[in-house]
């Protein structure tokens, strides 16, 4: 496995990192997507920990709060040797103080995310969302009574507007509080909008991406093809409405990029897809998920080897898409934004 800084900070996470949505099974369809108890949770962890994946994330919107709990199960007894990354922000229940980040929301999401979980203390904190009904300052300087207190040892956000994360950036700059060193966002083959405004951000500000869904939604993992329907007992079927967008075609194009190159080098479509993600600028952890150990044990086969440069190429051109404004239509920025090596 290899380990990777996440961002600016001093923190090394391992470059495959494991999702914990799929425990739980409890809530609205959105945030219960599997029916691992606590038995399956610990022997994913097992797996995880043998092949040197150290970073479990979660949320307390995840099964109403029952995939924090059966993380903090899982892990019991071995706390000291895995890292806790969890989200705070979006609604858990229907009360005006039941959603968003103001001081008091924070302050009792924490505290019953550490309940749930079994432990003293977040290794990463996230906010899951962008709330604009909570002032900048507020919202940073309770982050920073959280870590002096002990409680979070690093924070990012997940799904966050390029500006306001600077405008976030720059006023912990300001009052010397503690700085975002990740961001939890969609990036895949079939959605690189990440590329545009924030992995340059990224770049220049020292935040590490932490990549949710790096398989577009299930749509990566070799069972959806062109002429194919989309098979039976896919979560497409029921969540289609959530996933992120993508035209038919363009799946296919990448789809038949991925055939080729699984062909040429023996690997699954998932595996290639992931060794790409792996490989992008800023990328610090890669989440993936499974519902079974099949699964976990496959994707995990996406480390300890390498892509050669033509085959990311040949990814590149097939998943490839104008930017949006003003970066598009004739890629007016590009020239400049690869005067940093990093963009390269």
């Amino acid at each position: 496995m290899e380990y990777r800084q996440l961002g600016a900070s001093g923190l090394r996470v391992s470059v495959l990192s494991f999702g914990a949505g799929t425990f739980g099974g409890k809530g609205p369809l959105f945030s219960a997507w599997g029916t691992s108890g606590v038995e399956q949770a610990r022997r994913m962890v097992d797996i995880c920990l043998d092949a040197g994946v150290t970073l479990f994330d979660t949320a307390d919107v995840y099964s109403d709060g029952a995939s924090e709990e059966i993380l903090g199960a899982a892990i019991e007894g071995r706390r000291s040797e895995v890292l806790i990354s969890t989200k705070t922000g979006l609604p858990m229940g229907e009360g005006p103080g039941d959603w968003g980040v103001s001081r008091g929301r924070l302050i009792r999401a924490v505290e019953a995310s550490l309940r749930r979980l079994g432990t003293d203390y977040i290794d990463i904190l996230q906010l899951h969302a962008f709330d604009g009904s909570t002032p900048v300052e507020e919202l940073l300087q309770t982050l920073d009574m959280l870590v002096r207190d002990g409680k979070v040892r690093h924070v990012g956000v997940s799904n966050y507007p390029g500006w306001q994360l600077m405008k976030a950036l720059a006023a912990a700059d300001r009052h010397g509080w503690p700085r975002f060193v990740a961001h939890q966002v969609y990036y895949s083959l079939i959605g690189r909008d990440y590329e545009a405004d924030l992995m340059p951000l990224g770049v220049d500000q020292g935040v590490g991406a932490l990549v949710w869904s790096p398989l577009g939604w299930g749509r990566l993992t070799g069972k959806i093809r062109r002429g194919s329907p989309v098979p039976e007992g896919s979560r497409l079927h029921a969540t289609e409405q959530f996933a992120p967008p993508v035209e038919d075609e363009r799946l296919y194009t990448v789809v038949d990029a991925l055939d080729e190159i699984a062909a040429e080098t023996g690997r699954s479509v998932p595996q290639i897809a992931l060794a790409w993600l792996i490989g992008r600028p800023t990328v610090s952890s890669v989440i993936i998920g499974a519902r079974n150990e099949e699964q976990l044990r496959s994707n995990l086969g996406a480390v300890g080897w390498s892509l050669t440069p033509e085959q990311v190429q040949r990814l590149d051109a097939a998943s490839d898409e104008l930017p949006p404004y003003p970066h598009a239509p004739y890629r007016y920025q590009e020239g400049f934004a690869r005067l940093n090596p990093a963009l390269v």
